[in-house]
């Protein structure tokens, strides 16, 4: 009985936000709340601002798309910034279809339906409430009662501009149902809602022999006509199409580009003008948000044909690529699986990540820039750091290439082939291995992948394989290190103690004899060789691992191996090289003795405890490493 108790409450929550008054008591609530007579546009882009921004590394963050869309901020940030944001203030921006333009799968779609499920839940709040002309089946703007030649006045007043004029309809129901008093007119609030066609609109191209204009423009009630006489009387006319409906807030074309001449018509003034044409009638104004999405192929055969001028000038078009980052690929596979019904199976760590390696490896192109190959060019994006290259670089890596990330393989193909991996292997849990294994047999079902492009995602699953071969040496090497904290810490500390001597030209005293020693230069090398530190290069390290730790006890902060990520790195490299003759016994034995047994035993459970993987999973991974340090 709890969920009907939540849908009661959420029903009488409902009843309290309903308003009802006249005319002039909606100009009282205007003038102290002019922000409710905001436009379509802008209603759209204080609905994403208020949501909130963060920043990162210099990148804007819209938190309103942050749970669904990922690694596609910068696209996000020129949606935000240079359409709706401009858009709110009424310039000209706002007289622009938005088509957003981009690759299969690549999150058109998800952002379309962010808006509009945004928009149903933000006129529920008093920031996005919008108010109608009661009983108007196009939820008219109440300030159209407003005559032309008192509008000036009313901006004086109010600081409010209206656009638009009254529809055929309320201009006939002021007459007769209110006789001219505009004061008297019926106001209520209005909840967008796309199941009951309020203020959203979707509309999707079908076989053009059988799909009619009224659609989008609504149309003659023949039923009426005897009753009202004329054609003309906006009594006898069905304000239903899609345009109408929409009317306030957003309208969507689906597959805009396809659809017939005579339907685009209507937005080449709806548009330009805030108004369309419908029945015979004068021009009927619409507020409204058109936003339409394609994919490249079709938006070049738009443009190029000649016919299709008027409208492409009225179009912004806003590129919509992959995603190029591997983390944020493996939340969007995440997210794509938890939807689904696979949230049950066990997916063993990195199995994800691989393929994703793979994926971003096929979206990105290869860089002129001398030393960068694409695995340091995805690491780069991933913002990873890479050893020669900085933030600058990585500017520079983005702005060679304007069309980086309109192709490649789409999420929804890694999404069938774990599908198909987890189908076929009959087992609750995976691995990288079953995934690289599904991603490769299902290239030769991909309808659009030529000979060459197969012959280069080979060689992209060979690279994510060889990622994954270091990913799972480190995972098992880190967890056959007992207390691997303690260790990292004590090798670290015995290393800054050297460290600083060396740099102060000092001598370390035994802790044991007490006798001085010089420091200790085969541990320092033996650690700084991990990561390719040179001999001349030793001391500019060593000194710059100094002044770190300076400026963090300056700061009052604790430095730990972690807090330099080269040092880290090497650190790490260098437990993992003292463990890797006890890996190799451990794992590759046939017949473990005891205390092989009990030290395989200890790492199964640090990889399900502190790792993430399940029984099967864990003893495949050292089975799989054992073979790895055999080789």
């Amino acid at each position: 009985m709890d969920i009907l108790n939540k849908v009661k409450s959420y029903r009488e929550e409902e009843e309290k936000l309903k308003w009802e008054g006249t005319f002039a008591d909606y100009l009282n609530l205007i003038k102290e709340r002019p922000e409710v007579a905001q436009t379509a546009h802008s209603r759209v882009y204080n609905m994403i601002k208020d949501a909130g921004i963060s920043k990162n590394n210099g990148q804007k963050t819209y938190d309103f798309f942050s749970n669904e869309i990922f690694g596609l901020e910068e696209a996000v940030e020129r949606l935000v910034e240079e359409y709706f944001h401009p858009s709110a203030k009424r310039l000209d921006v706002k007289k622009r279809i938005l088509l957003l333009m981009g690759p299969v799968s690549g999150g058109k779609s998800t952002i379309v339906t962010m808006l509009k499920r945004g928009m149903e839940q933000y006129t529920r709040t008093d920031a996005g409430a919008v108010y109608a002309i009661k009983g108007c089946p196009m939820h008219e703007d109440p300030l159209h009662l407003i005559p032309h030649h008192l509008r000036e006045d009313f901006y004086k007043e109010y600081g409010i501009k209206i656009e638009g004029s009254l529809s055929p309809l309320n201009t006939m129901r002021l007459e007769k149902d209110y006789g001219g008093r505009i004061e008297d007119v019926l106001v209520e609030r209005i909840f967008f809602s796309e199941d009951k066609r309020v203020g959203i609109g979707t509309f999707s191209p079908s076989d053009p022999k059988s799909q009619d204009i009224a659609d989008l423009t609504g149309s003659i009630d023949f039923s009426t006509i005897a009753e009202y006489g004329s054609e003309s009387d906006p009594r006898a006319y069905r304000f239903d199409g899609e345009l109408n409906k929409a009317n306030r807030g957003m309208m969507e074309f689906q597959e805009m580009l396809k659809c017939d001449e005579k339907f685009l018509w209507h937005l080449l003034s709806l548009t330009q003008e805030g108004n369309f044409k419908a029945g015979r009638f004068a021009l009927i104004s619409a507020d409204e948000l058109i936003v339409a999405h394609t994919n490249e192929s079709e938006y070049r055969a738009f443009i190029s044909n000649k016919k299709n001028e008027a409208l492409h000038s009225r179009i912004i078009v806003m590129p919509i690529p992959y995603n190029l980052k591997v983390s944020d690929e493996e939340r969007i596979y995440e997210k794509m699986i938890n939807d689904s019904d696979m949230g049950h199976v066990h997916i063993a760590p990195h199995a994800l990540r691989v393929a994703a390696i793979f994926t971003i490896l096929t979206r990105l192109e290869e860089s002129k820039k001398n030393g960068v190959d694409l695995v340091k060019k995805m690491r780069l994006y991933d913002g990873e750091s890479v050893e020669g290259f900085n933030r600058a670089d990585l500017t520079e890596l983005k702005n060679e290439f304007s069309n980086e990330g309109m192709d490649g393989i789409d999420p929804r193909y890694v999404i069938n082939r774990i599908s198909s991996s987890i189908i076929r292997k009959d087992v609750p849990s995976i691995n990288a291995l079953d995934v690289l294994r599904s991603l490769k047999d299902g290239l030769d079902q991909h309808p659009s992948i030529s000979d060459e492009d197969k012959e280069k995602y080979l060689n992209y699953i060979a690279i994510a394989r060889k990622e994954y071969d270091e990913i799972a040496k480190k995972e098992v090497q880190k967890a056959f290190v007992y207390s691997y904290e303690e260790s990292a810490k004590t090798l670290m500390n015995n290393y800054l103690d050297n460290v600083e001597a060396f740099c102060n030209r000092h001598k370390l005293r035994d802790p044991l004899t007490g006798e001085e020693m010089q420091p200790d230069e085969k541990l320092m090398r033996s650690i700084e060789e991990q990561i390719g530190i040179s001999e001349n290069a030793k001391r500019a390290f060593r000194e710059e691992i100094l002044i770190r730790i300076s400026a963090f006890a300056r700061k009052g902060k604790s430095f730990d191996y972690r807090s330099h990520d080269r040092l880290r790195e090497a650190i790490q490299k260098k437990l993992f090289a003292d463990l890797k003759d006890v890996v190799k016994i451990t794992t590759s034995a046939q017949t473990p003795d005891e205390q092989q047994l009990k030290k395989i035993n200890e790492v199964v459970a640090r990889l399900i405890d502190e790792h993430g993987y399940n029984s099967t999973s864990a003893n495949e991974l050292l089975r799989y490493v054992g073979s790895l340090l055999n080789r």
